[in-house]
């Protein structure tokens, strides 16, 4: 992955992710610019994006595979949480095997954990044989640690954003053999505190971090073992026409806090491709840029 695409060299990766037909139904990703049912045109898009890699479900991946996996490389997200059950619950549960990553061509596989939900044990068990399957086999490990509990939203703070729980979960990540750790771009500080639930420290606040966002993510890379396994930021949902500004802005953030790359789907692909490509682009010169350093 490290060696493709605009930013091959460079130490640092723009990867395309489209699980979202499960994640987030297929009509709600892909009605504002159908082409993407298809996935041919998703892998398409990462290949004229110039990405490092195509993070996508069994299906989408497999169903190209023959033609592209040499063409691009590809990360399998083994595990999802599905909206077709109702009432709604938000469970990750495995769609395949590392093996059947393996078979079809891919590089890496990628998981999601609900830390802090009551099944994020299960899924901690699972997906760490499976990482440590996918290193037997020598294929990457991509997390996305991501937090979920109604708990953590209080007085009107939504705390899932915060540094100090989503770096807590960052090291519960790279604990089970994660490589490279998916993490949302912190918005606020204290969930420790405000939710008055485990364990944390005053330097935590003081030192480690302040209100600033290049210091809330830098401390989502400090608890990445201090940055051994790489931070990559999701670009988020897409707002319109403020995509543009908001992925550079989250590129330079995580850039200058010492995270690793970006990883932007909605942003991309919830529009024509020319427009998503450009997209794509304007995030990788943020990290080709030399101007652009470590604060």
């Amino acid at each position: 992955m490290f060696d493709h695409g605009r930013l091959g060299g460079t130490g640092f990766l723009s990867i395309l992710p489209v699980d979202q037909g499960i994640e987030h139904t297929a009509g709600a990703s892909f009605a504002p610019n159908p082409i993407y049912f298809d996935p041919e045109n998703i892998v398409k898009l990462a290949i004229e994006g110039g990405a490092n890699a195509v993070a996508s479900t069994f299906g989408v991946l497999a169903s190209v595979a023959r033609k592209y996996a040499h063409k691009i490389p590809f990360i399998v997200k083994i595990n999802h949480n599905e909206l077709l059950t109702y009432p709604n619950k938000y469970n990750q549960i495995l769609f395949g095997t590392v093996e059947e990553a393996w078979n079809m061509g891919a590089v890496a596989v990628g998981a999601t954990i609900y830390f802090g939900s009551e099944e994020s044990n299960r899924q901690i068990i699972e997906i760490a044989e499976a990482f440590e399957r996918a290193h037997e086999l020598g294929m990457a490990t991509v997390l996305w640690c991501y937090l979920r509990n109604n708990a953590f939203k209080k007085d009107g703070v939504d705390y899932h954003v915060a540094a100090d729980l989503t770096g807590q979960a960052n090291h519960l990540g790279v604990t089970i053999q994660a490589d490279i750790i998916k993490q949302k771009l912190p918005e606020n500080n204290g969930g420790f505190k405000a939710i008055s639930f485990g364990k944390t420290h005053d330097k935590v606040y003081s030192q480690l971090s302040s209100d600033h966002p290049i210091d809330l993510t830098r401390y989502q890379v400090i608890s990445c073992y201090n940055g051994r396994a790489g931070l990559i930021n999701s670009g988020g949902a897409s707002s319109g026409a403020s995509d543009l500004a908001e992925a550079v802005a989250t590129a330079v953030i995580n850039k200058r806090a010492g995270g690793m790359g970006l990883i932007s789907g909605r942003k991309a692909f919830q529009r024509p491709m020319k427009e998503g490509v450009e997209i794509l682009n304007a995030i990788q010169d943020v990290y080709l840029c030399k101007d652009i350093t470590v604060a």
